[in-house]
């Protein structure tokens, strides 16, 4: 039998006329276990995630949100909260307690003359990208379409577009937010100016965010993008190449590196399929003209297995990860940023990542700097802005038997990369690492802004599953 239950964090077991009595006050679904729909609606994108709540509120609005809330508050509920569900670390789901669930908020409006959009917190990038590219208007919007915007936003953001138009929080304009009291507020530069501080890199610490305002820049519908592949063997070359040549390049290109294993994709050659690569992801959001001039030295770099780059629907280039992180895999990544590639760097990262028997885990290097560098380090709580790679590695793989063999993986290739980090990380990278983690992503004197924040719009640590700060009052 389905023990359908509902259990406080206290010990006390909800009667059944008062689970009745929230579901009635709501407009969207109340799901329980043994429902039809309560295997799907748990399910997140890392399949190693596999959390039982005993409520998921799906919201269609901001009044069931406020709704959940109160409900949550007033029984002691321990809460979770859902946009994308792409964070690897499964904070969006939880055992026991109430999932509050935001994927159904999926209204978007684009305004092209002021260059603005405001989206709800259902939202994910490529939803996003649909509507703005309609315009030929974009913001920053992370590396993969199927990323939840608010998770990603709250979190900082970085992306193809950062080192031209800065993080996503450097586009946030204000965001509506519902607190753990169940108040609804507006945070932006003007209201509630604290929050909005601590809204953009602090997570979801603060409360609900339940929709998002965004200025908007002119990008596409057509750039120049593609990747350029080269096989393992050259990656020391290539890795040395790549580190001269993005010290140099316009802020309108960004770009990554990808070693892994060739997947099956469409878009690279057959004969390489299975086969060890590193490659070289770029974004040029210029004039294609000036972009093929800046690209020439990068596709000249010897004899690459493939070249893909070319003129492209920006929305499509925002696609081009998707396959390679599709949901439901096994999933674990450690991360952070690298002070620079210096040739020991190089060498550690170019010994651990092709050791793995997973031909699914891959490592990316985000190339960082431009105007994201560009922002007064006070103006956000983002932590670290100066780092000039970040490192991201991945541990993907399908038989849960092998779990602690690809963990151990990651987790030693991340611990050799330590002699070159610059010890921050960035939060939405972060796994379940604990609070020493957690305050390196952020600083001593941000972290401790932070916790006065916590202290003032969650001093009982209601929003606890998340990269959490923890109040001290």
């Amino acid at each position: 039998m389905v023990d359908r239950r509902v259990i406080s964090t206290t010990g006390t077991v909800l009667d059944e006329a008062t689970i009745q009595e929230f579901k009635t006050s709501l407009r969207g679904e109340l799901i329980r276990p043994g429902d039809e729909v309560y295997d799907t609606a748990r399910k997140i994108w890392n399949g190693m995630i596999d959390k039982h709540p005993a409520l998921i509120a799906r919201c269609t609005g901001v009044a069931d949100v406020i709704s959940a809330v109160n409900f949550a508050r007033t029984n002691k509920l321990l809460v979770a909260v859902r946009g994308g569900g792409h964070n690897v670390a499964g904070n969006a789901v939880c055992d026991s307690g109430i999932v509050i669930d935001l994927s159904k908020m999926k209204g978007i409006q684009v305004d092209p003359t002021t260059r603005t959009a405001r989206a709800q917190a259902g939202i994910v990038w490529g939803d996003f990208n649909n509507e703005t590219q309609a315009f030929g208007l974009a913001t920053n919007g992370g590396y993969v379409s199927t990323t939840g915007i608010a998770g990603l936003t709250l979190g900082g953001g970085i992306g193809w577009l950062m080192r031209k138009y800065g993080l996503t929080i450097d586009n946030l304009l204000s965001v509506d937010v519902v607190t753990a009291d169940g108040r609804f507020l507006k945070a932006s530069k003007t209201e509630n100016s604290d929050l909005f501080w601590g809204i953009r890199g602090g997570g979801g610490n603060f409360g609900i965010a339940t929709s998002f305002e965004y200025r908007l820049h002119p990008v596409g519908p057509m750039v120049l993008a593609g990747m350029v592949v080269h096989s393992a063997m050259k990656a020391k070359e290539v890795l040395r190449f790549y580190r001269e040549y993005v010290a140099t390049v316009p802020d309108e290109l960004g770009s990554s590196i990808i070693l892994r294993t060739a997947p099956k994709v469409p878009f690279l050659p057959e004969h390489i399929h299975n086969t060890p690569i590193v490659a070289i992801l770029i974004c040029y959001v210029g004039t294609i003209g000036e972009g093929e001039r800046v690209l020439q030295p990068l596709r000249e770099l010897g004899s690459p297995l493939a070249d893909t780059i070319g003129p492209m629907p920006y929305k499509v280039f925002h696609e081009i990860l998707d396959p390679i992180a599709p949901p439901g895999l096994l999933v674990y990544w450690k991360s952070g940023y690298l002070a620079s590639l210096s040739d020991d760097a190089i060498d550690t990262i170019i010994a651990h990542a092709w050791s793995t028997r997973s031909p699914l885990s891959y490592t990316i290097l985000p190339h960082l700097g431009g105007a994201l560098s560009r922002i007064d380090e006070d103006e956000t709580s983002f932590g670290d802005r100066y780092g000039q790679y970040a490192i991201n590695i991945n541990a993907v793989w399908t038989d849960p038997q092998e779990s602690d063999e690809h963990i151990r993986w990651a987790r030693e290739f991340f611990d050799s990369t330590e002699p070159f980090s610059t010890g921050s990380v960035y939060v939405n990278f972060l796994g379940n690492e604990g609070e020493k983690r957690v305050k390196a992503a952020y600083g001593e004197a941000k972290y401790e802004r932070l916790v006065a924040l916590k202290n003032k719009y969650d001093p009982t640590n209601f929003f606890s599953l998340n990269q959490n700060i923890k109040p001290r009052t």
